[in-house]
């Protein structure tokens, strides 16, 4: 007879984020709802408790908050450039573009050939990648772009053996841990140094030095993980007999998450392979030379993805590898899996709305909770003072995820304070940085986070089984980092 132990089940996320929902609707009414004033710099001085708090009913008409109206709200919140509905609508685009490309098959063969050349060194790969997605999140504050190119990257790291959190780790997770140390990111630390009247750019040193730590730290994770979990899958070693050029059915296969028959990843490469595989790579620059040099962002790469289907689509008809229904069925096959992290970005979206938004002009609990740790932290000596600023930075991730959305709603009042406490504003400034990052790797609310997750296939209870511990790890060496800088009066 198994024990009751072996038989419990992780909840859905859904049900851990409607419990969550609860909680907050139940406590919300019972704290003063708070705002800054505008037109005067956000300060402990300049905030003012609401004339009534956030009254919350179970269903709400007009501008009233409801509970059940969470779902809705969370879903129709932001705008096209970011969460929900502009991350909603992205991953969806980009999941349905590769249903069409792995469909047509072309992946699955370029993958099998490319492990052929890289086989022997496949740690060097998964090092080589992380350093880059890391040194993508220090430079120009990478984060929603990890998921395409974790959509890009999730066959080669299956074939390889490697389950998909890997994938995650190299590349979201990456991300996290470049922004968190990053020197130069223009929507991070460049964007706190100058509210923080900080001249921009300064103390590199010791954040390219943080940099270096972090990510090899991250790396050595990365790949102690990966070795202990991978399943090594043999390679075929001679073409398939059948014809590569039979049309694929979509619903019978979508490629190699799909379980695409072995017939057809064995088969040798042709013409219409290498064609599919030279639109990803100029797909890929493409994208990089947007985002870093013309601003691309949500709404320009989603359509860089449809432009890369549709291209997929005619060569794979062309190919007779699918039929015109077929390539509009993977396209509907490849979105509908990346429904449930949909409904998740929602629900974690709908959570802010019951707090009363992030807007910092208008009454919220978040408001009340920003203005009660700052004006806790006023009493601390400088070096608890500090530590106390990265628990505050950390805390605020769980509903606040952007760093530059972060910044401007904290920075104002976290410089201010830092004055009053003996903390150096660029320490201020560093404590922003790593709380915000390093919480965005696990926090359940984070519409990135989610959306990576699903795009993947890792429920986040599983994902937070596995990250968990590195999370403590970097937790532990950004509270060092911040002593660090206090005692060596970083400036």
């Amino acid at each position: 007879m198994s024990s009751p132990a072996s038989r419990f089940k992780v909840p859905n996320t859904l049900i851990i984020l409607l419990f969550i929902a609860l909680f907050v609707a139940l406590l919300v009414p019972w704290v003063p709802a708070g705002y800054f004033e505008k037109g005067v710099a956000i300060s402990l001085d300049s905030y003012r408790v609401a004339e009534h708090n956030i009254h919350i009913a179970w269903f709400a008409s007009g501008k009233e908050v409801g509970l059940f109206n969470a779902p809705f709200e969370g879903m129709t919140s932001g705008s096209r450039t970011g969460s929900a509905i502009g991350v909603i609508a992205f991953i969806l685009l980009v999941g349905g573009a590769f249903g069409v490309i792995n469909a047509s098959g072309a992946v699955d063969r370029g993958l099998l050939r490319l492990i052929a050349i890289t086989g022997d060194h496949p740690r060097l790969l998964l090092g080589s990648l992380f350093a880059a997605f890391a040194a993508g999140g220090a430079v120009f504050g990478m984060g929603e772009e990890t998921i395409a190119f974790l959509a890009l990257l999730l066959p080669l790291i299956r074939r390889m053996g490697y389950p998909p959190e890997v994938g995650v780790m190299m590349t979201y997770v990456a991300s996290q841990i470049g922004f968190g140390t990053s020197w130069m990111n223009p929507f991070g630390v460049a964007l706190a140094q100058g509210i923080a009247n900080v001249p921009l750019l300064s103390g590199a040193p010791l954040r390219i030095v943080m940099f270096v730590i972090f990510v090899s730290t991250g790396i050595a994770f990365t790949l102690w993980y990966a070795e202990r979990h991978r399943k090594p899958q043999p390679l075929p070693d001679h073409a398939a007999a059948t014809d590569s050029s039979a049309p694929v059915d979509a619903h019978a296969s979508t490629g190699a998450e799909a379980g695409q028959p072995a017939a057809l990843a064995s088969a040798s490469m042709t013409a219409a392979d290498r064609l599919i595989l030279a639109g990803i790579v100029a797909t890929i620059i493409w994208i990089v030379w947007g985002v870093v040099a013309a601003g691309y962002f949500i709404p320009e790469i989603a359509t860089q993805f449809v432009t890369l289907c549709c291209y997929t689509a005619l060569i794979a008809i062309c190919a007779k590898r699918l039929t015109a229904d077929g390539a509009a069925e993977a396209f509907i096959n490849g979105a509908q899996q990346l429904m449930p992290a949909v409904l998740v970005i929602s629900m974690a979206k709908g959570i802010e709305y019951l707090l009363g938004g992030s807007n910092p002009h208008a009454p919220s609990v978040l408001n009340t909770f920003l203005h009660s740790m700052g004006t806790m932290l006023e009493t601390w000596p400088p070096i608890l003072a500090a530590q106390g600023m990265l628990a505050v930075q950390t805390a605020f991730t769980f509903v606040i995820h952007s760093g530059s959305a972060q910044a401007a709603i904290n920075m104002p009042l976290m410089a201010g304070l830092s004055d009053l406490v003996g903390v150096t504003r660029q320490t201020a400034v560093l404590a922003y940085q790593l709380g915000n990052a390093m919480a965005n790797m696990s926090v359940p609310t984070g519409a990135i986070l989610m959306a990576t997750l699903g795009v993947a296939g890792v429920p986040w209870t599983r994902w937070f089984g596995i990250i968990w511990r590195f999370q403590l790890l970097i937790l532990l060496m950004s509270m060092g980092m911040v002593a660090f800088a206090v005692l060596y009066g970083y400036n």
